[in-house]
């Protein structure tokens, strides 16, 4: 059985850099061969969450280190899901210069380790930098091993039977 993974980026950006950091990780999934839609917060129905195999989330962070208003709803479907089966990552843009850098991305992560299949986390300073190309990569390599890991093993159980 040969399905294609469909994977989708949800991402909520103020000043243009978490939206350069999605558009560069959608590029690279394209590069993979993977079904990947990317979707502003504000156009990602949260009822789909259970149409993928992976979801990489993309956040900036608010206040003192607070997960944006327009993320929240978004963290709690995840926390509701009960889909540890469901891969997921985190990146975000922030400024180290505030106690709490990339705040949000951190709230993201401890949520998604206990909730989902947490593959990867991403910060990156401001502006994504040619040095941040590899790491993006890095992310998207180990969403697409951990799905086909995870399709591997339910492929191989669905044949025992």
């Amino acid at each position: 059985m040969n399905c294609k993974m469909k994977v989708a980026i949800v991402y909520a950006s103020i000043t243009g850099n978490t939206k350069e950091l999605a558009e560069e990780l959608f590029e690279l999934f394209l590069a993979h061969s993977v079904e990947v839609t990317l979707y502003k917060i504000e156009d990602f129905p949260l009822l789909d969450l259970n149409q993928f195999d992976a979801i990489a989330v993309g956040t900036y962070t608010w206040g003192n280190g607070e997960i944006p208003t327009e993320m929240r709803g978004l963290y709690q479907a995840f926390e509701l899901l009960g889909r540890k089966s469901l891969v997921t990552a985190i990146f975000g843009t922030g400024d180290s210069f505030y106690l709490r850098y990339c705040g949000a991305v951190d709230l993201f992560r401890d949520m998604l380790y206990v909730h989902t299949n947490l593959a990867a986390i991403l910060k990156v300073e401001l502006t994504p930098q040619d040095q941040d190309v590899d790491r993006c990569h890095r992310l998207v390599v180990a969403i697409v091993n951990r799905v086909q890991r995870i399709q591997h093993v339910a492929n191989g159980l669905a044949g025992r039977h």
